[in-house]
């Protein structure tokens, strides 16, 4: 028998090649990316993977543009690095564009590299990581590179709902290149290098005057606060990666698990006296529904999302019983917790996504309605209201709520009530349903008879007292079945938790369709 060895010589050139290849756009470039207070394309993966886990794919791919003197700049690899890895001991694909190489632009054979990774991916059932800092689409490859970014949105909507979907703004994102990850379900960002708009400070000031940074127009800040396109906002990019880490130990690998079951040491039934003494004596008087969440999730462990756009809601996970739920709450501590458009989407794009990963939902309530004025009926907070309610309604998972304080009119509807299809609805002997406060509601029903007392300022006082005695108790909706139980408040956790356990082989399904038309 003859045993053939690969030659020496074969073996160097194979090692001399993935040197080159990780050079990406070689040493100098690397010393400018790390000068603007940026991590190259594989100090980033080696951050976010577990250690030694990363798999590449097509290290070795080239483009095959000879335009504008591209025949002469050809990389190993191309403008990014693709493959597979560990996160939490579970699967993970990613891509991580290069500045390095040619501003980290897409060409064809870039967005060919993404789109086998994207494949892989929803083959696999794992999730799907993008690190992104791009100059955008090489221009010097025209419509190719167009046609690339077409393939890779088509690629983020067929994964949308099957694996998590998360992108990374590490740099810049300009134009088309911004929709990938608006497709996507999380955007990170890191604080002054990364950076997303549709045109830039140049053109808005050409086109409208206006004078604004790049920071100013598409940095973390103002997307976390503003905008509400990005969710988190991170000072640097070890921290940013932490928090991607954290997050994807909520989530499942895909749509066709169950969220990842931990081991607790927080009693399933363990009772806090604190929450007793929550809610302020004055129904006017704000407090911090995050004290509560604290309160009732294992170990006070919670994940916020979105959480500096539309602060009147929170939504997050956190763990009960070792078990990941997504938490939706009105914030008192912040506009009274009133519905908004911009809470409304926040929250509907929440619970889509928590229903789309058999993720259970866990809602508290102290809502006072939806907001007045003309600019939120202009802003049409009709439309983005309804998609709210059509999120609740659709959502097959468990569902689950507790009413602290008060649920008014259309506000009470939207958030997971009973005729909306929610599970198991509680609520503490503090809560109140009703189609509008005391005070509105007897100056309507009894404006003839205030208006006939010779007075009426103290008639009007006995009236709203009457009005919440009778009707602004929980009693009331519990006696007609909309509300399961009243609770006291250092129960909720234990209750919280044996709804879950009851609800855990739910099984609920929709009308036949193949979808329903959200009123986007």
């Amino acid at each position: 028998m003859v045993v053939r060895r690969i030659s020496e010589r074969k073996r160097d050139e194979l090692a001399r090649k993935k040197q080159e290849a990780a050079l990406g756009g070689g040493v100098r470039r690397i010393e400018a990316q790390h000068k603007r207070g940026k991590l190259t394309a594989r100090e980033r993966i080696d951050l976010l993977l577990d250690d030694g886990t990363f798999e590449e794919i097509d290290p070795f791919v080239t483009h095959r543009s000879t335009e504008f003197g591209l025949g002469d700049q050809k990389f190993l690899g191309d403008a990014v690095v693709t493959g597979h890895g560990r996160i939490n001991g579970r699967l993970a694909f990613l891509f991580s564009q290069d500045f390095t190489v040619l501003g980290g632009s897409l060409s064809e054979v870039v967005a060919q590299k993404i789109c086998k990774v994207m494949d892989l991916a929803m083959k696999s059932g794992a999730p799907m990581i993008g690190l992104v800092d791009s100059g955008g689409a090489r221009i010097q490859e025209g419509v190719d590179s167009l046609a690339g970014y077409s393939a890779i949105f088509y690629r983020n909507t067929r994964a949308s709902g099957v694996i998590p979907q998360i992108s990374v703004i590490l740099g810049p994102a300009a134009g088309g290149a911004t929709y990938s990850p608006a497709l996507t379900d999380f955007i990170f960002m890191v604080k002054e290098i990364g950076q997303m708009y549709i045109t830039g400070p140049d053109v808005i000031r050409a086109v409208t005057g206006e004078n604004v940074t790049h920071e100013e127009l598409g940095g973390a800040v103002s997307h976390t606060s503003k905008s509400g396109v990005a969710h988190f906002a991170m000072d640097s990019e070890a921290e940013c990666f932490e928090q991607v880490r954290r997050l994807l130990s909520f989530l499942p690998q895909n749509n066709m698990e169950d969220p990842p079951r931990l081991a607790s040491l927080d009693p399933p039934d363990r009772a806090d006296p604190a929450l007793a003494d929550v809610i302020p004596d004055n129904p006017n008087q704000p407090y911090n529904m995050l004290d509560v969440i604290s309160m009732v999730v294992d170990d006070g462990d919670f994940l916020q999302v979105h959480e500096q756009f539309a602060k009147n809601i929170v939504v997050g996970y956190g763990r009960m019983a070792g078990r990941p739920v997504g938490v939706v709450a009105q914030q008192p501590d912040y506009m009274a917790g009133v519905l908004d458009i911009n809470a409304s989407v926040k929250a509907a794009r929440f619970v889509r996504f928590c229903d789309a990963f058999n993720i259970p939902l866990v809602t508290f309530i102290d809502v006072p309605g939806f907001m007045p004025g003309t600019s939120q009926e202009f802003g049409g907070i009709i439309r983005h209201g309804a998609k709210l309610i059509f999120a609740y309604a659709e959502a097959t998972v468990p569902k689950i709520s507790v009413l602290t304080r008060k649920a008014y009119g259309g506000a009470y509807i939207v958030m997971s009530s009973k005729n909306l299809g929610g599970d198991v609805n509680l609520a503490w002997p503090s809560g109140q349903v009703a189609v509008m406060g005391a005070e509105g509601a007897v100056n309507i029903v009894h404006r003839a008879e205030i208006a006939a007392s010779d007075r009426p300022d103290e008639r009007r006082a006995e009236l709203i007292a009457d009005y919440e005695n009778r009707l602004m108790n929980p009693y009331v909706a519990a006696s007609r079945g909309m509300l399961d139980d009243v609770i006291d408040p250092p129960e909720t956790r234990r209750k919280i938790n044996r709804a879950l356990d009851m609800l855990e082989n739910k099984r609920d399904s929709l009308p036949p369709k193949k979808h329903g038309n959200i009123p986007l």
